[in-house]
């Protein structure tokens, strides 16, 4: 089959390799009729996730047919139409079962290459790297799901693959962000980021009842778009301080939650982004914190930061004392897929959204490195890339 192999940093090729095959009875192989680049592929792309090996094959968010099951297959068979979650996970340790996949203690075999860096190992993921498992990615024709029962989810005729492809991550990776920030009636989001996750992040706000959300980002096709289609009140960073707007915004009191959806790789401004790009550069700082800082500072009292964009290592410079005096609350983490898929579905089939809206460019899988390089660089007012194979 053809797939997308990495071999370092900005090198990214289209080659031949051998198909996947059922390694164990609850497996599946998927034959992907849709994938798309995250914007935590950049991340691997830019070469700071460690353990990446030359020719692993990328990406995590997919869309297919079931061409093969395992024997202990139960829920799925050939021909079904899928959508797959990016996290992997068994369905049965302590963690599934309260709904925390992505915390799952039986799906990465290389957890213990994490304990080091993280205390414990946690759930695999495909295509992202061999601390996460070493699983083949979907930036394929071909891939195989790893404890299928759990983490294909059937697809409804009506849906297109454009519709529910981004249900298998950009859509539950914002929508966690804003569960995460356990939104009242009347309250104000903030989402620093305005890639798909916080497009996401920002309709899920108002699906959970949020009264105002204020997205904050420097590329005006992105501010548009989560003005004309997600509903957002908008600040262009480069042109206002954030911090400064969003009190003027709020009257003085800051939002009640902020999201961060862009994670390590932040745009920061001024000195502390120079400061930030060059310690990252030479790896005295493995992730660009800037955006924590500005959500830190500018948060109301009592508030909650949820964080959604990836970090993978170490950081420096936070507000601690800020954080701590100010009574916040911080929640994060890899999304739970298997946890909301299922809702996103209906509220896609119910009409509440139409979550294609984020794909602007379509492109065949041979030229997925030219994909890289629109999403990477914002090339030609690209938000997002659909794959097909």
């Amino acid at each position: 089959m053809k797939a997308i192999c990495w071999h370092g940093a900005m090198d990214v090729r289209y080659e031949t390799v051998p198909d996947p095959a059922i390694l164990n009875p609850r497996d599946a192989i998927l034959k992907i009729t849709a994938t798309t680049i995250c914007g935590s592929d950049l991340h691997i792309y830019d070469g700071y996730i460690p353990s990446m090996q030359p020719g692993d094959i990328i990406g995590h968010e997919f869309i297919g047919e079931v061409v093969e099951i395992g024997r202990e297959v139960k829920k799925l068979k050939i021909g079904d139409r899928v959508v797959v979650s990016s996290i992997i996970g068994c369905g049965h340790c302590a963690h599934c079962t309260q709904q925390q996949w992505s915390l799952c203690d039986n799906s990465n075999p290389n957890g213990n290459l994490q304990e080091p860096l993280y205390g414990f190992g946690t759930a695999g993921i495909f295509g992202y790297s061999h601390l996460f498992g070493g699983y083949a990615g979907a930036q394929a024709e071909y891939v195989r799901i790893p404890f299928a029962d759990y983490g294909a989810f059937k697809v409804p005729a009506e849906l297109t693959d454009a519709q529910a492809l981004p249900i298998s991550d950009a859509f539950p990776t914002g929508y966690m962000g804003a569960d995460l920030c356990n939104i009242r009636p009347g309250d104000t989001v903030a989402v620093w980021g305005c890639g798909p996750v916080g497009q996401f992040t920002i309709r899920s706000a108002y699906l959970m009842g949020a009264e105002r959300v204020i997205a904050i980002d420097r590329f005006p096709e992105r501010l548009q778009m989560a003005k004309e289609q997600s509903g957002a009140e908008i600040i262009n960073y480069e042109e206002v301080d954030a911090g400064e707007a969003l009190n003027e915004m709020t009257g003085g009191r800051g939002p009640d939650s902020c999201v961060d959806a862009c994670g390590m790789e932040a745009h920061g401004m001024g000195i502390e982004g120079a400061f930030d790009r060059v310690k990252q550069a030479v790896r005295l700082e493995s992730d660009r914190p800037n955006i924590l800082r500005q959500m830190i500072v500018a948060c109301r009292k009592g508030g909650t930061l949820s964080i959604m964009g990836v970090y993978g290592g170490f950081i420096d410079k936070l507000p601690m004392g800020a954080a701590f005096n100010k009574g916040l609350t911080m929640r994060m983490g890899q999304m739970h897929g298997q946890k909301y898929i299922p809702k996103l579905i209906e509220h896609v089939m119910n009409g509440e959204i139409d979550s294609s809206f984020v794909f602007t460019h379509e492109l065949p899988l041979a030229e997925t490195k030219r994909g890289y390089e629109l999403f990477k660089h914002k090339q030609d007012q690209c938000i997002k890339v659909l794959l097909k194979p």
